[in-house]
């Protein structure tokens, strides 16, 4: 029994560790967001964010662009959660409940999707997105960014639908109930693990999107936050980039997120799991 409280406490020991490098470029960021430039440049490290100050902060919204792709990546991302989980969820349905001719290549098209690289699909994307007159556009960029997420949401709501019995929306319908009542009241609510980790997938994959808004974001006035971010890191003809501002416009970048963790991670680490071992 030693030695195995031995062992515990140096795995214990060891995770802790692990976890510090892990969180500290975390940290790092949220230091050096109250710290002015001058400081940042110095060769001895500040470890702490005594005698700093919210100008970083104030300076980024001080800046008319931030406001803007704030509200760009605001919309296309909640736009594009709310239509990926629809589609994936009447998707997994119909491939977990319903047999149809085509069912199992349908499945395997779902799969061979997610192997093809997102950079071999440039062009085409926009050329299609040109052909259509929707360079520069929301509905446009969230039209691709849920095209992007469909696949592997669907797949994995998938799993959590296949692990619900359908003889429990049967022994509803016995009960009275029709059939949509009965999905309703006992399918959908078992579904709400399943539906929270799908949605964290989509929101992270829309939320953190750089390459695909590149492309077809071109113009100032309609870029999303981490292209926005971008023309902070990119020091300018005239002056040396200010990591000061660039720390700060990274923190309000992540707060949303650290936001929706919040309020989603007590359904999150169960739907992951279920994902898991269902299906």
């Amino acid at each position: 029994m030693r030695i195995k409280s031995i062992s515990t406490s140096v795995w214990t020991l060891v995770a802790l560790a692990v976890a510090a490098v892990w969180a500290f470029p975390v940290y790092w960021m949220f230091n050096s967001s109250f710290l002015p430039n001058v400081v940042l440049q110095s060769t001895t490290p500040t470890f702490l964010p005594f005698g700093g100050s919210l100008a970083n902060f104030a300076a980024v919204f001080d800046d008319g662009k931030f406001l803007a792709a704030l509200g760009i990546s605001v919309t296309v991302t909640l736009a594009t959660v709310a239509i990926a989980l629809f589609v994936a969820f009447l998707g997994a349905l119909a491939i977990s409940r319903f047999k149809f001719r085509g069912r199992k290549s349908f499945i395997l098209a779902l799969l061979l999707i997610q192997m093809l690289p997102a950079e071999g699909m440039f062009i085409a994307q926009y050329k299609m997105m040109s052909s259509v007159g929707m360079l520069n556009n929301i509905i446009g960029l969230t039209v691709l960014y849920t095209a992007a997420v469909v696949p592997f949401t669907i797949w994995m709501l998938r799993g959590f639908v296949a692990g619900v019995p359908a003889e429990l929306e049967e022994a509803g319908m016995i009960d009275g109930l029709s059939r949509t009542q009965a999905f309703l009241r006992i399918t959908f609510p078992l579904l709400a693990p399943g539906l929270v980790a799908a949605g964290v997938y989509a929101f992270l994959q829309a939320w953190n999107e750089f390459t695909v808004a590149l492309v077809v974001m071109t113009e100032d006035q309609m870029k999303t936050l981490p292209l926005w971010l971008r023309g902070f890191v990119q020091a300018s003809a005239t002056r040396e980039t200010d990591w000061g501002m660039v720390m700060a416009a990274s923190m309000l970048v992540a707060i949303p997120v650290i936001i929706f963790f919040m309020i989603v991670q007590s359904k999150m680490s169960s739907g992951l799991v279920g994902g898991a071992v269902k299906g």
